[in-house]
């Protein structure tokens, strides 16, 4: 079988005009460990495959030729991994700097890490305003309605604005779109609980992962996300979004 320090997969659906560039910069920046790239595709009709299998013969490929959803789509590798490491990548994703290797050697010095979330940041660098305690109604109706980039009160403390960005911290949230696994705790947890389609199966994770190890934002490592925020805009999304809050809450409770 195949050895690798730390593995990575991308979960896809349809995302051709972007992935390129996802692809392109982990691979070109990961330069310090053996690492191995997995693509999984949710049945995209768009060419998404064959560009990945064209531009980088080294990724493997994964073809469910269904849409599974975000958490179902990246449990596809998990029998496949024999990784020390394993990150969990949006294809709106891209690198500046070898961000998978700095997280790994922090993950070195502490075997009790289950999880390590770096700092997220929109293309032109400014800081992304994600959760990082467990989501409540007050978290998500204020994080959902906020306009501007000024924080409110309460998304200060529901991202947690407040600490400090020069040394990790504890979260019990971290965001899909980066998060790096220990690969024996993301296997000992079965990864993501597939109820979620979408939306909010990182919060779960973040959460069982935190009952056992210890998952920290790490904010000296900056990954960039051209985030667009698609449920406010896409009915069909917001549908499967409030879906997902319900099936969290009933899963976890109001608190």
């Amino acid at each position: 079988m195949e050895k690798y320090s730390v593995s990575g997969c991308i979960v896809t659906y349809n995302n051709a005009d972007k992935i390129e560039k996802t692809v392109a910069s982990v691979l070109e920046e990961t330069k310090g460990v053996e690492f191995k790239l997995f693509v999984v595709d949710n049945g995209s009709t768009d060419g998404t495959i064959e560009l990945i299998k064209e531009k980088f013969p080294q990724v493997t490929v994964i073809d469910t030729k269904k849409n599974l959803g975000f958490g179902a789509g990246h449990n596809k590798v998990l029998e496949f991994l024999t990784s020390k490491y394993h990150v969990v990548i949006n294809p709106d994703i891209f690198l500046k700097e070898d961000v998978i290797t700095e997280l790994s050697q922090y993950a070195d010095r502490d075997e009790t890490i289950g999880l390590l979330s770096p700092q997220i940041r929109f293309e032109d660098g400014r800081l992304q305003q994600l959760g990082k305690r467990n989501p409540t109604i007050k978290y998500l109706g204020s994080h959902r309605f906020h306009k501007g980039d000024k924080p409110s009160k309460t998304m200060i403390e529901y991202c947690m604005l407040d600490m400090p960005r020069d040394k990790p911290f504890e979260i019990t949230n971290a965001t899909g779109c980066f998060m790096f696994f220990r690969t024996s705790v993301f296997k000992e947890i079965g990864g993501f609980d597939e109820r979620f389609f979408m939306y909010l199966e990182d919060c779960d994770i973040t959460r069982r992962v935190s009952q056992k190890y210890k998952a920290l934002h790490y904010p000296m490592a900056d990954v960039y996300h051209r985030w667009e925020r698609e449920s406010k805009r896409n009915k069909k999304l917001l549908m499967i979004h409030i879906h997902s809050i319900i099936k969290y809450f009933l899963k976890w409770g109001l608190r």
